[in-house]
């Protein structure tokens, strides 16, 4: 079958694709546009002008707060949807995320040991080499996340995908107890700071680090489209995928790559986001109706952008002070919608 003919059945996915593009940009625009600071629509006009200055108060929210929030959000969103739809066919499990690697719990055991860490020193490390505070916390996150990367890709072509799995779960849990030991050791004020990084948040991303998250993910999604005739053969097992030539070492290679990229750069700098990365891909599954990977990576990638935006927007509660831990408004959103996908429809298949 060539690539411009479908499956009886099967919507045509251009529209599709066109519609997910314009609620993004629909979403986008609200999360410039609403915050606990009220904007009137000339002060937001004028605050994205660039020949207004940048001193006034509304032009300092918009651009240096609002905007580079709502483009994490955006590239957030849409990287750990696609990390998430990575890891499912890697592993042809439907409850496989982009962290099932290991790779947010070794981010997390980075950030603990610097929050943490009264005792041993490695926050006064940091700051010693002109790293402190946020890009510090950043800074042990990618850290722990090559870690964990480390670790996987040393056995990533010598066991089975099961194995891996496995193993990945494990250093999750032996990361996890690590934390742990060192929260039991930390000072209250120390264990405060760790558990509101664990809530995950889009909010005070710099320009520089935008820029970071933004190159890291662009290679994570070049690394993905390369890799989408191998995603579609792997879902079919991996002696299927041998048979038409694909190979299976390059492949998990390039997959858990990208995925560490896409995830561990989110991880990094808005902490460990929940949901997104296991839900959306059904959600994309379930609008496409099953369509290759071709058509489901950049699915996946704007729906993952639309549904953190919609998150960011319920935990930033407009017009109030108040921000609620974005962890809990992703679950909250995506529990029910997803507990409906998988009673209403089957999603074995795709696995099978």
């Amino acid at each position: 079958m060539s690539g411009s003919e479908r499956p009886a059945g099967e919507p045509s996915v251009l529209p599709l694709l066109a519609g997910l593009a314009g609620l993004v940009i629909l979403l986008f625009a609200l999360d410039v546009a609403l915050g606990s600071a009220s904007l009137s629509a000339v002060e937001l006009v004028q605050a994205l002008d660039p020949r207004q200055p940048a001193d006034a108060t509304s032009t300092r929210i918009v651009r240096e707060f609002r905007l580079p929030k709502a483009a994490t959000a955006a590239l957030a969103g849409a990287a750990l949807a696609a990390a998430g739809l990575a890891m499912q066919a890697l592993f042809r499990n439907p409850l496989a995320g982009p962290f099932v690697l290991g790779i947010s719990s070794g981010a997390s055991l980075g950030v603990a040991l610097v929050l943490l860490s009264a005792g041993v020193g490695a926050e006064r490390l940091l700051a010693s080499v002109g790293l402190g505070g946020s890009v510090a916390v950043a800074t042990a996150a990618s850290l722990g996340a090559a870690a964990a990367l480390g670790l996987v890709l040393a056995v990533a072509q010598r066991v089975s995908v099961v194995t891996l799995l496995v193993l990945g779960m494990l250093f999750g849990h032996a990361a996890s107890a690590l934390v742990s030991i060192l929260l039991h050791f930390s000072l209250a004020e120390r264990v405060q700071a760790y558990v509101v990084w664990t809530f995950g948040s889009f909010a005070g991303t710099t320009r520089g680090e935008l820029a970071v998250l933004a190159g890291a993910t662009t290679l994570g999604f070049v690394l993905l489209a390369l890799a989408v005739k191998p995603l579609d053969a792997l879902l079919l097992g991996e002696a299927h995928a041998r048979s038409l030539g694909v190979s299976i070492g390059a492949a998990r290679l390039t997959l858990i790559g990208a995925t560490a990229l896409l995830a561990g750069s989110v991880t990094a700098f808005c902490g460990p986001i929940g949901f997104v990365g296991v839900a959306v891909p059904h959600l994309a599954r379930g609008l496409l109706r099953r369509a290759t990977h071709g058509a489901l990576l950049p699915a996946c990638a704007l729906l993952g952008a639309a549904v953190a935006l919609a998150a960011d927007l319920l935990a930033q509660l407009p017009g109030v002070e108040a921000v609620l831990p974005l962890n809990a408004v992703t679950a909250l959103l995506g529990a029910p919608v997803v507990a409906a996908i998988v009673l209403r429809r089957r999603i074995d298949g795709a696995f099978a």
